[in-house]
């Protein structure tokens, strides 16, 4: 096994480890303990049992099979450090979103800093992956692309979502991964603008207004008709619901396609630049 594997594995999905230590904290109420009387009988100190608690601090297996015991909760703690994923794959900010964007009936999705994830090939997802600051490490890196790649499944449902894109031109200028990686990422784009159900628009460089400058965002129509809006930021999300701020942006949205190339001409650049590679 290599150093990089066992690093990886050594790591705990940090959502799972705020619900056991949810999961400790229920049931030591319920047993009638504080955390600083559970702390003496381990003798492992009222802080311990607080960070575990508030998921900062790994439970062990030996120490929850000891709580499980004492607790009389049937190996409940110790069958949930057993199970517990190894690692994040998606952000908890950001799988609410991801749960609405399987069921979304129609997707509008405006990019500005890449290629709009529904619409990113392997290798350009990977080359993405590798550019982020901290770096991951390949494993990590590879389980992040197939989570990827699968989303895109959702625009091949028997009845997939109407789906728009805008992206502004800049984003299609830099070339991640390679000329091997633009050139694919290109064509990809190029296949994709023609499906049926599916608009394809570029936002020109050099225009003297622009609608998107404060930010790439998504716009969703769950089943139910409901109206949600999406953005991101270096470290967190916002998913909106509230009929103003979705309509705020749903009038941006509107003026960018406006502002863009409509889907013919949009083909017609991703063939300049397909030739200018």
């Amino acid at each position: 096994m290599s150093t990089t594997t066992r690093s990886r594995r050594s790591r705990r999905n940090a959502s799972a480890m705020k619900m056991v230590g949810a999961l400790l904290a229920l049931f030591r109420e319920a047993a009638g303990h504080t955390q600083r009387s559970l702390g003496e009988i381990f003798v492992v100190g009222e802080q311990q049992i607080a960070s575990i608690e508030q998921g900062r601090r790994p439970l062990k297996p030996d120490l929850a099979e000891q709580l499980d015991q004492l607790l009389d909760t049937k190996g409940a703690l110790a069958a949930a450090l057993a199970e517990m994923p190894e690692v994040d794959l998606v952000p908890l900010w950001a799988e609410e979103y991801l749960d609405r964007e399987r069921e979304a009936i129609a997707i509008s999705w405006y990019e500005s800093l890449l290629v709009p994830g529904l619409l990113q090939t392997e290798a350009y997802a990977r080359a993405v992956f590798r550019s982020r600051v901290p770096v991951y490490d390949e494993d990590e890196i590879e389980q992040f692309v197939a989570a990827r790649i699968e989303r895109r499944q959702i625009l091949h449902r028997k009845v997939p979502p109407t789906a728009s894109f805008v992206i502004w031109e800049a984003a299609l200028r830099d070339r991640l991964g390679g000329r091997e990686v633009y050139v694919e990422q290109l064509r990809h784009l190029h296949e994709y603008g023609c499906l049926p159900g599916i608009a394809l628009q570029v936002l020109p460089l050099g225009r003297t207004s622009h609608a998107g400058l404060e930010g790439p965002f998504i716009l969703l129509e769950t089943p139910d008709h409901q109206r949600l809006a999406y953005s991101e930021t270096q470290r967190g999300s916002t998913l909106v619901a509230a009929p103003d701020e979705v309509g705020i942006l749903t009038q941006k949205y509107a003026m960018l396609r406006t502002q863009a190339l409509n889907t013919e001409d949009t083909r017609d650049l991703l063939d300049r630049l397909l030739g200018e590679a």
